[in-house]
Order: structure tokens, then C-alpha cells, then sequence
């Protein structure tokens, strides 16, 4: 999984596994939901992120994670 956040359009995407999405379904305003062609979810779209979410900490909470990286 990997968070990516975009300043300019302060848009945050959660990338749940690479690929390109085959079909967009929008939950409610600002949030969209990118599926794969097999159906299943690709990522998460976040409208004005900044406004919505803390940006300033992550936590995780029983994660099983082998590695972290920041970029």
C-alpha cells in the first residue's frame, strides 16, 4: 500500500495494489474508489485532503509490516 499525496490539487490517493483503474465510483463528494477490470479495488481519491484528514502524523496499528519507507 502506498499513500501518495498531490499538493497542487490537494488530492490524497491510497494505492492498494499497482495497476491502472478500469472504472472510477464516486462514495460521496471528494471520494472516489478506482477498481481494477477484475473488480477489484486499486485506490482510494481523496478531494481536499488537507481539509478532511490529518496530514501531519501516520499511525498504523497492528500492521504487519516487513518494510517502511519514506520518500
Amino acid at each position: 500500500m502506498k499513500l501518495h499525496y498531490y499538493p497542487e490539487t490537494d488530492s490524497l490517493y491510497v494505492e492498494f495494489r499497482a495497476g491502472p483503474g478500469a472504472n472510477t465510483i464516486e462514495v460521496t463528494e471528494g471520494l472516489h474508489v478506482d477498481m481494477g477490470a477484475d473488480g477489484e479495488v486499486v485506490g482510494f481519491d481523496i478531494d481536499q485532503a488537507s481539509r478532511r484528514l490529518d496530514l501531519h502524523t501516520l499511525e498504523t496499528e497492528a500492521l504487519p509490516l516487513h518494510s517502511i519507507r519514506a520518500g
